[in-house]
């Protein structure tokens, strides 16, 4: 029973792809028609990829590169620690009823201290949901109490 239960966990966190997911993206990649289909997801997330880009330029103090082939980005922001600023963001702040969650990017580097004012962001939602995202975290930005000058950040 602990071993199902364990297991039962595992799939659930979606830790691989399950068997008759993969056997159907082999089936689909030997079709014809996958070139477009695939083209198609690459454009959608190219626009996502640059709406997010765009918003996040108009965000003083903000720093990431251009992702070449990640759905994400390392978004250094203009804050001591990311995480205070993200558990700020759902505690204390609000756009008009909405806020944002963030995930706080400390824990994606090994090296100690990296990653401390950074966030990511997958971009994974609709393009008017990111840019909702970015008004909202720009807004939160320029209110935080333990914001950092602009200045500092470069």
């Amino acid at each position: 029973k602990l071993v199902f239960g364990a297991l039962l966990k595992f799939a659930q966190g979606r830790l691989s792809p399950p068997t008759f997911g993969q056997l159907g993206l082999i089936n689909f990649l030997k079709s014809d028609s996958y070139k477009s289909e695939i083209d198609e997801i690459v454009a959608k997330f190219e626009r996502r990829r640059n709406s997010l880009m765009n918003e996040i330029e108009q965000i003083p103090g903000t720093f990431c590169r251009m992702p070449e082939g990640a759905f994400y980005v390392m978004l250094k922001l203009p804050v001591e620690s990311a995480e205070d600023f993200c558990q700020w963001l759902l505690t204390d702040f609000d756009l008009d009823g909405d806020t944002l969650m963030l995930a706080p990017a400390e824990d994606f580097y090994s090296t100690p201290g990296k990653g401390r004012d950074e966030v990511r962001i997958a971009y994974v939602l609709n393009e008017k949901s990111l840019v909702r995202s970015m008004e909202i975290l720009k807004a939160a930005l320029a209110v935080y109490p333990a914001r950092i000058s602009a200045e500092a950040v470069h």
